[in-house]
């Protein structure tokens, strides 16, 4: 068994939420929330705005961490055990371009009822509503935007 570690964001615009759409030969298409490897050395925080600025092209800030996703995939001649740690972010725009060497086909921020049901795995479905919920509690307390509460 093979272990991995990314981190990813989700990355929220005045309540949108971004997405993007990856298209890999036509074996693996589907929209999915922006996440990618640790580099050797790099903290966790790092990793996750830097994957979502090369993958999208948005600009984060990171508002908390809102916990992990584990989950395994075959690979040829072996199986991957991916560790995801996640964070709630808040973009600067509704601004993004997805990135054609990763082989995102597409991206943009979506309403949460649209995002949710157009992610193709149910771990980051459950991300997705753990973390928006974060996101309507510093709303209904009004910290969201409020750079003192970023952690």
């Amino acid at each position: 068994m093979i272990e991995a570690t990314s981190c990813g964001g989700v990355d929220i615009y005045r309540g949108k939420i971004l997405l993007l759409n990856k298209n890999y030969r036509n074996k693996y298409e589907g929209w999915v929330l922006p996440k990618g490897t640790v580099e050797a050395g790099e903290e966790y925080k790092d990793t996750a705005l830097r994957e979502v600025l090369e993958e999208s092209g948005a600009k984060a800030t990171i508002i908390k961490y809102v916990g992990r996703s584990v989950y395994t995939f075959n690979v040829p001649e072996d199986v991957v055990e991916k560790e995801v740690h996640w964070y709630l972010m808040m973009a600067d725009s509704y601004y993004s371009k997805p990135q054609r060497e990763e082989y995102f086909v597409d991206s943009g921020f979506y309403k949460y009822h649209e995002a949710y049901h157009l992610l193709k795995f149910s771990n980051e479905k459950q991300v997705l509503e753990k973390a928006y919920n974060e996101y309507l509690d510093m709303k209904r307390a009004n910290l969201w935007g409020s750079k003192k509460y970023y952690k």
